[in-house]
C-alpha cells in the first residue's frame, strides 16, 4: 500500500527560516490549507506538515515557487528518516517504494552551510548505489514526466526525501544560482541585478527586453555595480548618485552621471528600464518606485528591498501590498514578482513590468 507525501519542504537561506515559515502559513491559510510548520533552525530548510496526513500535491500547486519570496526551492516531501550508518539505502529504496513515486533523475542535496559541506562526500558515495537499488525497483526510469527525486542530507544519519516537478520547482542545485563576478564590474552588487534578470526575464526574451540601445536609470549608482550590467547589455545609462562613479564606466560613453537626488529626480521621457540599489527604508523605497510605476516613467523595474532585522515577512508583504493597490487604484497593470534571490543578503528583490 503507497503511502501519501504530506509535506512541503521549502528551501531558504540559512537565518531566514522563521521568516519562510511567517510566509508559508499566511499564504496556505490563505488557500484554504492548515498544517504544522517545523523549521530546521540555521539548516535552511522549512517543513510545511499539512493536517491529517492530506496529499501535499495540491498545497503544492496551490502556492507555487514563483509565487513565495522567500523559498529557494518547493518539494513535495515524506517525513525525515533516521538511519544506521550500517544500512544507509534500504530505509530510503523502501520509502521510495512506499510513496509509488517514478521520476528520471536524483539529486543528492545539503544545507548551505558549513555542516551541510561535510556531507558532500558522503551523499556523491551513496549516489550510484542509491540509483542503481531504485532503477531495479523500477522507481527511476526515462519517462516519468520530468519529476525529479530530491535527497536533502541534514546528517550523516538523517534524509528528508522530496519529489519536483517541472515548471514549479527551481532547476539549479539546493535553488541557488551561483553566478562569476564579472572582474571589470566595480562592486560585487552587480551580481544582484544579473540574477534578478535570470530569475525574472526568461533567457530566450534578453534579446528584446535587454536590448542594445536601450535607455535606463539607476538610482543610487554609485559606484556603479548595477549600472554596469546595464551598460554591459548596450544601454544608455542616467546614472543618479552623489557619490563617484567608476571611471572605467564612465569612459564607455553609455552613462550620464548625474549628482541628484534619486528619490526626487524625474526622467526627461520615458526610460525602458528603472533599477535600484538604495539603502533606505523599504517603505520609503517602496513609495519611490511606486510613482515612477504610476507615472509609467519606465516600462521595466528591478528593486531592492532592505528588511528590518525582525517581521521581515511582513513589511515585505505590507510593502508589496502598498504597490499592487496603487497600481490597481490607478489602472496600472502590471507583474509583480518578489523573490529573495542567492545573491542578496539582508534584502530582497522586487520586479515589475508593465503591461502596455
Amino acid at each position: 500500500m503507497s503511502r501519501v507525501p504530506s509535506e512541503l519542504l521549502l528551501y531558504c537561506r540559512p537565518g531566514f527560516e522563521r521568516d519562510l515559515a511567517e510566509e508559508v502559513a499566511d499564504k496556505a491559510g490563505e488557500t484554504g490549507w492548515t498544517g504544522k510548520v517545523i523549521l530546521g533552525m540555521g539548516g535552511g530548510f522549512v517543513r510545511f506538515c499539512l493536517a491529517d496526513e492530506e496529499p501535499a500535491n495540491g498545497l503544492h500547486r496551490a502556492l507555487p515557487l514563483r509565487g513565495l519570496v522567500f523559498a529557494r526551492q518547493s518539494l513535495v516531501a515524506m517525513p525525515p528518516l533516521s538511519l544506521e550508518r550500517e544500512d544507509r539505502l534500504s530505509p530510503i529504496t523502501e520509502q521510495v517504494v512506499e510513496s509509488a513515486w517514478s521520476f528520471e533523475s536524483i539529486w543528492h542535496e545539503t544545507p548551505d552551510t558549513n555542516d551541510g559541506k561535510a556531507l558532500v562526500g558522503l551523499a556523491k558515495a551513496l549516489s550510484r548505489p542509491l540509483e542503481s537499488l531504485l532503477t531495479k525497483r523500477g522507481a527511476l526510469r526515462r519517462k516519468a514526466g520530468g519529476r525529479r527525486l530530491h535527497l536533502l542530507w541534514s546528517a550523516g544519519d538523517c534524509v528528508q526525501l522530496g519529489i519536483s516537478f517541472p515548471g514549479n520547482r527551481s532547476e539549479q542545485p539546493g535553488g541557488i544560482r551561483r553566478l562569476r563576478f564579472p572582474r571589470s564590474a566595480p562592486s560585487r552588487s552587480t551580481l544582484k541585478l544579473e540574477e534578478a534578470w535570470h530569475e525574472f526575464v526568461p533567457r530566450p526574451e534578453w534579446d528584446t527586453r535587454l536590448a542594445e540601445g536601450m535607455q535606463a536609470a539607476d538610482l543610487g549608482a554609485a559606484p556603479g555595480g548595477w549600472t554596469w550590467q546595464l551598460v554591459h547589455r548596450g544601454m544608455h545609462v542616467y546614472a543618479i548618485d552623489n557619490g563617484p562613479m567608476d571611471k572605467a564606466l564612465m569612459a564607455t560613453g553609455q552613462v550620464e552621471h548625474l549628482r541628484e537626488d534619486g528619490f526626487v529626480w524625474k526622467p526627461p521621457y520615458r526610460l525602458d528600464w528603472l533599477v535600484c540599489d538604495i539603502v533606505d527604508k523599504p517603505s520609503r523605497v517602496e513609495a519611490m518606485v511606486e510613482r515612477w510605476l504610476v507615472r509609467r516613467w519606465c516600462r521595466e523595474a528591478v528593486f531592492n528591498l532592505k528588511l528590518p532585522m525582525k517581521r521581515r515577512w511582513p513589511e515585505v508583504a505590507s510593502c508589496l501590498a502598498r504597490l499592487e493597490e496603487a497600481l490597481d487604484s490607478t489602472g496600472v497593470a502590471a507583474e509583480v514578482g518578489c523573490r529573495h534571490l542567492y545573491h542578496d543578503r539582508e534584502e530582497v528583490t522586487v520586479h515589475v513590468r508593465l503591461r502596455d
